[in-house]
């Protein structure tokens, strides 16, 4: 039997790395090792212990809930010389292989760059350097990945040659006699190109399986669309970011909470957070606002004095902290029932907030100062004075006053 698949897969935001070669972490590419996704998960594999497996499949989730990884461990499921009921084995040679991205029929396109003037824009030019990639981590942006190959504003592209190629791949025998797997990363990069994968698509070589992986249907040549039965990735719960934060070491689970809840269900955006958050960001938050609650100028002073000397990328995680704390406070308020799923001082914090009489009106424009803090950090606006602003503006808005026009 010859199986065919295809994994074509989007992510949207830029992320951080700038050609980091180094093996931070280690991801086994198992569905076990997927971050959240369960109801994905068990829905792929009853379709598949089943034999109802769609022969062209869509996986649509947002930057960062996990469509590569998810995409990568079926593939290594489908290998495996040894499948559980719920996961590949992760110990015969398949496995191995595939989790090194060196079986022989697994093929790989994403979006690269031309490799030197004069020629075209080939994956197979960058296949080591994409294994590279993926060993630091599958959750990282195409963003990251044209980094990591120093396109620099280069535009990535997956061509028509390489379109061609795939059609060669998948019409081939398997080189070891049983599936053939081609992954594409990112269909947004294939533009009208992809409608020479059309015939492919609708007509696919017997036993092949195509699966494409996309942050959003919108870039997606609609002839495509038509011809795939689709899978919605959800964002990922803050518990689930931050159990896997702390099974792989990244954070301790004081921490790990913290940036779950920060995270907005992206453990793309959650690996970013623990890279910056350097210290416990509670504390500092609870003096903020004891001294924004008494209008305590000195506290406030030395509150943006302290912070000024953070950098940018932390600062903008605190702020990030705060707003998601006063989202979890409205919740409290509106929704009793759900208690916080936060660690306790963060909860009692939130609770305490909930009940003291501020207005929904005044929540929302806090969040908004904040947000517009944020901004100005992100553009290199001086720290200190936008930090202490804030602080004055967070005073007149508790306090229900309208700030003084000079």
């Amino acid at each position: 039997m010859i199986i065919s698949i295809c994994l074509i897969i989007t992510e949207r935001n830029p992320g951080h790395f700038k050609n980091q070669r180094n093996h931070s972490y280690f991801w086994p590419m198992q569905l076990s090792n997927v971050v959240g996704q369960q109801p994905a998960k068990t829905g792929l594999l009853k379709m598949w212990q089943g034999s109802h497996f769609p022969h062209a499949l869509l996986l649509v989730g947002q930057e960062g809930t996990g469509g590569l990884p998810l995409g990568l461990a079926l593939a290594q499921y489908i290998f495996c010389e040894n499948k559980q009921d719920s996961d590949s084995c992760g110990q015969c040679a398949n496995c191995s292989k595939v989790s090194k991205l060196e079986h022989a029929d697994l093929h790989i396109s994403f979006p690269s760059i031309p490799p030197k003037p004069g020629t075209k824009a080939m994956s197979r030019h960058y296949i080591q350097d994409f294994r590279e990639f993926i060993a630091q981590t599958p959750y990282a942006t195409t963003y990251d990945w044209l980094q990591f190959i120093n396109a620099e504003n280069k535009q990535g592209n997956i061509t028509a040659e390489e379109c061609r190629e795939m059609i060669e791949q998948l019409n081939l025998k398997s080189y070891e006699g049983g599936k053939k797997l081609h992954i594409i990363w990112r269909p947004e990069y294939l533009g009208k190109e992809g409608n020479i994968l059309l015939k492919l698509i609708e007509e696919p070589p017997a036993d092949t399986i195509m699966i494409f992986i996309a942050e959003n249907t919108e870039d997606i040549l609609p002839t495509i669309l038509s011809r795939t039965q689709m899978v919605r990735l959800a964002p990922i719960p803050a518990s689930a970011i931050a159990d896997a934060l702390v099974q792989r070491g990244l954070a301790d689970t004081k921490k790990a909470a913290q940036v779950g809840h920060m995270a907005n269900g992206s453990f793309t955006e959650a690996l970013r957070l623990v890279r910056h958050a350097e210290n416990d960001l509670f504390p500092d938050v609870r003096t903020w606002f004891n001294a924004i609650f008494r209008n305590n100028g000195l506290e406030i002073a030395k509150f943006s004095e302290d912070w000024s000397k953070s950098g940018r990328e932390q600062q903008k995680n605190f702020l990030h902290y705060i707003i998601q704390l006063l989202e979890q406070t409205i919740r409290v308020r509106y929704l009793p029932q759900n208690p916080p799923a936060l660690p306790e001082e963060e909860a009692q914090f939130v609770q305490k907030l909930a009940a003291m009489p501020i207005q929904l009106e005044t929540f929302n424009k806090m969040v908004k100062e904040i947000t517009d803090t944020i901004y100005f950090i992100e553009r290199n606006a001086h720290s200190k004075t936008q930090l202490h602003a804030l602080s004055v503006r967070m005073v007149y808005a508790i306090q229900n006053r309208q700030l003084p026009v000079l």
